[in-house]
């Protein structure tokens, strides 16, 4: 998961990846937007420092993912990562009835998985995990991993050696910034456009801490 010392990282190849969306296009996820001005700014400072190592296009919102649903159908379930209009209004009421409240997250140092260069992010109340609870109670999980939450700001390009990009990580300034999260997001992505934008569809907004 991690990138590894004495290792190469995976590079996204450009192509359309067919026998991953089978036609589909509309890839759904829950996740939080990053609205902050002074954060975006830093991020894409941070972007453009590894800039020649990251793939571009890349008009994806900054973002932290919470929940990876999968491809949103109208009808009724047929590939094992298909994501049921039903289950997005499950979620959708029992987020809505829960008694979450906005909560902060903290930003810190830039880090890598083998595929992605990403800023990590720490959760001190545990509000993140509780909201992934109430997800998963109507949906599983597409290609669920340990959770880590994390803002991406590239995938890799070629393959390059692991230690080449651990060393560049390791000259950069620990990142030090506090944003408040007062909502959440439901949206999807073209699965036919690489790193292409988030786009909306629902918010869910917090109540107050």
């Amino acid at each position: 998961m991690f990138l590894q010392p004495a290792s190469n990282v995976i590079a996204t190849t450009a192509r359309d990846y067919p026998e991953w969306h089978h036609g589909r296009n509309n890839f759904a996820l829950w996740y939080i937007e990053i609205d902050n001005i002074h954060l975006i700014n830093h991020l894409n400072h941070l972007r453009n420092l590894f800039s020649d190592l990251l793939y571009q296009p890349n008009t994806r919102q900054f973002h932290i993912s919470l929940f990876i649903c999968g491809f949103l159908t109208d009808g009724a379930k047929f590939f094992d990562d298909d994501f049921e209009q039903k289950q997005l209004q499950q979620q959708r009421f029992k987020l809505q009835n829960s008694a979450l409240t906005s909560f902060k997250l903290k930003i810190k140092q830039v880090n890598s998985f083998s595929s992605a260069l990403f800023v990590e992010v720490e959760d001190p109340s545990g509000s993140l995990n509780k909201i992934r609870e109430i997800l998963i109670e109507d949906a599983n999980e597409i290609a669920a991993l340990n959770y880590c939450p994390h803002i991406t700001l590239g995938l890799y390009h070629s393959d390059t050696e692991s230690d080449v990009v651990l060393k560049r990580i390791e000259q950069v300034e620990n990142i030090n910034f506090s944003v408040e999260i007062n909502e959440i997001i439901f949206g999807t992505y073209q699965a036919n456009t690489l790193q292409g934008p988030l786009f909306p569809k629902d918010h869910i907004q917090l109540g107050v801490a």
